[in-house]
């Protein structure tokens, strides 16, 4: 008989910071652990001088996202290539579903998503049409051509940008 674990909905993210290059390892063992995580990555090329590979890599390197309550803390933080839970000293802080949320539709999309330095003053907009419906952002560029919008990650300080169009935005 197979027993199957379950996390309340109501568990809180938390970021995980990670030691160097370790974020694929640290989200797989979690998930061993039965802890839904959120690793974003994007698709970057890289060319050698023999090959040219497209490759996963982390959109926050060094972070990653993870659900959990405070009783389940220690297991997370025995994961291999957990550093540590961000927050204020010794106290995580929880880091809000509408975030985490944004950046999952952000992420499934497929648009082109790169890192952007995070701003804390913009204009907050909602996307009402087209992929990103429903993702809450900040937008960076007006431009007739192409409007960017911003998704931020208040408590890490990081910030990911995807080309939007103008009428999409409310």
């Amino acid at each position: 008989m197979e027993t199957i674990l379950t996390r309340e909905v109501s568990d809180p993210w938390f970021a995980i910071k990670t030691r160097p290059r370790c974020e694929f390892q640290s989200r797989d063992e979690l998930l061993l652990r039965s802890f839904d995580t959120f690793l974003p990555t994007r698709k970057v090329k890289r060319r050698w001088s023999d090959r040219t590979k497209v490759l996963d890599l982390p959109l926050f390197p060094g972070y990653l996202f993870c659900r959990f309550s405070a009783p389940q803390r220690a297991a997370v933080l025995n994961a291999p290539g957990v550093a540590h839970i961000v927050g204020a000293g010794s106290i995580p802080i929880p880091i809000s579903d509408n975030e985490i949320n944004s950046m999952q539709i952000l992420i499934s999309s497929k648009l082109g998503v790169r890192p952007w330095p995070y701003l804390e003053l913009g204009q907050r907009v909602t996307i009402e049409h087209g992929p990103l419906a429903g993702v809450e952002g900040i937008i960076a560029r007006a431009d007739d051509n192409e409007p960017r919008v911003i998704v931020s990650v208040a408590l890490l300080h990081r910030s990911v940008s995807a080309e939007i169009e103008r009428d999409w935005i409310a």
